[in-house]
């Protein structure tokens, strides 16, 4: 398999490795990124996930279309839970995964940007919904998931009329926090990455938690459900650490726990 996940120093580095194929994906690599958040979820020591695509020009490229039976109406509706790569509507993954957008990310790659709670791209990436010029829909998560994360006006926009967008004009629609020069990438990516590991991990994870177990929910109800994770912020003894190092003036060290 063609899935690279890396663990250390709390980050997840997950890469899908297939250069020659412009990181495209088939169904075999479904599977095994189904396998790797599932590894994900397991290990407690990890607090941020990256996720990205090897080489320098593609993220992703969708759905490997040269693969046998990628173009069949049975592969296109085989029904997956969690969306393209388990990813966009998968709701057991709480803690937060960057995307870093490398060059293309089409049609379900970017499935998985808009699966990820924050992106970092380069400034020569590419993104959109192309499979309206190609018949088919974007079903794994893009369409109800860009509907409720972009201002409607915008989320058709990339929806109606399978543009590409530059990295510049996905940012300034909201698909992106951040474009930089491509050399410059890596570097974008840190700081995101300190500025997250400055965070408690068990607070972002509720944070996350709240934000896509509730959206059914009334404001009020939301605010008041007591879900695992928000229970275990309140209780935990990195919750009493947060104000000791405010009090004496010292960045906090977060145990997780």
């Amino acid at each position: 398999m063609s899935i690279d996940l890396v663990v250390a120093d709390h980050v997840a580095r997950v890469t899908i490795n297939r250069p020659e194929r412009l990181n495209a994906i088939d169904e075999a690599h479904q599977d095994e990124l189904l396998r790797t958040w599932e590894a994900i979820e397991a290990d407690h020591s990890v607090r941020v996930v990256v996720l990205t695509g090897a080489g320098d020009r593609s993220f992703c490229a969708g759905d490997d279309m040269r693969a046998e039976g990628a173009t069949d109406l049975d592969y296109w509706l085989r029904p997956r839970r969690d969306g393209f790569g388990h990813l966009p509507l998968r709701d057991s993954l709480d803690v937060p995964v960057l995307a870093r957008v490398n060059g293309y990310a089409l049609g379900g790659g970017l499935e998985l940007v808009v699966g990820c709670d924050l992106a970092v791209a380069s400034e020569d990436s590419v993104l959109g919904f192309v499979e309206p010029r190609l018949g088919r829909l974007p079903l794994d998560g893009g369409i109800v998931s860009l509907a409720r994360q972009l201002p409607a006006k915008w989320a058709m926009e990339v929806l109606l009329t399978g543009k590409r967008f530059s990295a510049t004009e996905a940012l300034a629609l909201g698909l992106l926090n951040e474009v930089v020069p491509a050399a410059e990438l890596d570097a974008a990516v840190d700081r995101w990455l300190e500025e997250l590991l400055a965070c408690a991990p068990l607070s972002l994870r509720a944070i996350k938690q709240i934000v896509r177990r509730t959206p059914h929910m009334t404001a009020s109800d939301a605010r008041m459900a007591n879900l695992p994770a928000l229970v275990e912020v309140l209780t935990s003894s990195d919750c009493d650490e947060g104000i000791r190092a405010f009090s004496e003036k010292r960045a906090p060290r977060w145990e997780g726990r």
